[in-house]
């Protein structure tokens, strides 16, 4: 009965916390609360992040943010179509001084990584971003190098469809916990970006924004992930609603295991997120179509009649009996 106790006030700590970072988040960011709080289950789960949307709905603006709210090392890569792999992961240069070779680290090594525009950079250099993003280490000439164990990559993308942009492959694509579309705010959200704006008094830099937790405390919130219970039920539901994805007619490629394994993290920390030390299916039913909708290849019968993975997913979804 004691460790209940003891637990519950970790959880009013932690939803102290919570509640800063989502605070000055807002006093920078107008709307995108789901956003948000998807961002924050995501780095919670221990889970890479892909942000998607047209240019210009603050996709870096929310990362670097995101970032800069952390107290870790924080380092950010713009992609481009002539980005070479050594240009992230760094090279092995010959030091004369003691005639050996030196390993000088890329931007690749920090604790939150930016990786902006991910989809404009070719192939290679998308793959060299494989055995970081699911083993969170690099092998360079026989030297393997270990990343900490804060260790996220929030990566941006724009849709498509746009001009100049190759398209992600679907192993790196399965690597990230989740993806996030950013929409266009609502008309009242953008008369108040227009408001802060016009009068500039209610802009706040990036800057002047001072770190709301620690490498320490986040990596301690972390570790409180393994107390939150889920009932056997609530598996047994992230299970059909996974097999879901592979039996139904929409669509080509189902979701893999890894799939089931990141619906059960992302909805064990968006529990904690709200303050409970429990899963319920809405948790479950909340995240699961970030976690499933750039894993599915749907079949070109379902994407001429107009269906996106989203909607999809939302779909099979439904058609599964929520426990009680």
């Amino acid at each position: 009965m004691e460790e209940n106790t003891e637990q519950r006030i970790d959880l009013t700590l932690f939803s102290e916390k919570i509640q800063e970072l989502k605070d000055r988040i807002a006093s920078v960011i107008v709307g995108q609360e789901q956003t948000v709080d998807l961002v924050l289950t995501a780095i919670l789960a221990n889970g890479h992040i892909l942000i998607e949307g047209v240019p210009g709905v603050a996709k870096t603006l929310l990362a670097r943010l995101t970032a800069r709210l952390v107290d870790a090392d924080f380092s950010r890569i713009q992609f481009t179509p002539d980005l070479m792999p050594s240009d992230v992961l760094g090279t092995t240069v010959f030091n004369m001084k003691n005639n050996d070779f030196d390993f000088h680290r890329g931007p690749i090594f920090a604790d939150i990584v930016l990786v902006d525009e991910i989809n404009r950079a070719p192939a290679k250099t998308q793959a060299a971003l494989f055995e970081v993003m699911e083993e969170r280490q690099i092998t360079i000439d026989g030297m393997t190098y270990r990343m900490g164990d804060l260790y996220t990559i929030l990566a941006t993308q724009n849709p498509v469809e746009q001009e100049g942009t190759y398209k992600l492959p679907e192993a790196q694509l399965d690597r990230f916990l989740m993806k996030i579309t950013m929409s266009y705010p609502s008309l009242d959200e953008e008369v108040n970006i227009l408001e802060r704006h016009h009068t500039n008094t209610s802009l706040v830099k990036l800057d002047n924004v001072v770190p709301a937790i620690t490498r320490e405390e986040l990596l301690a919130l972390r570790a409180l992930m393994g107390q939150v219970f889920v009932d056997r039920t609530l598996l047994q539901y992230i299970a059909m609603i996974v097999q879901q994805t592979r039996t139904s007619k929409a669509v080509y490629l189902g979701a893999s295991p890894r799939a089931s394994v990141a619906m059960l993290q992302s909805s064990k920390a968006y529990a904690l997120l709200q303050g409970r030390d429990f899963v319920t299916p809405e948790d479950i039913k909340f995240v699961a179509p970030f976690v499933l909708q750039h894993r599915l290849i749907l079949t070109a019968e379902a994407e001429m009649e107009g269906y996106s993975p989203v909607k999809v997913t939302q779909r099979l979804i439904d058609r599964v009996e929520v426990p009680k």
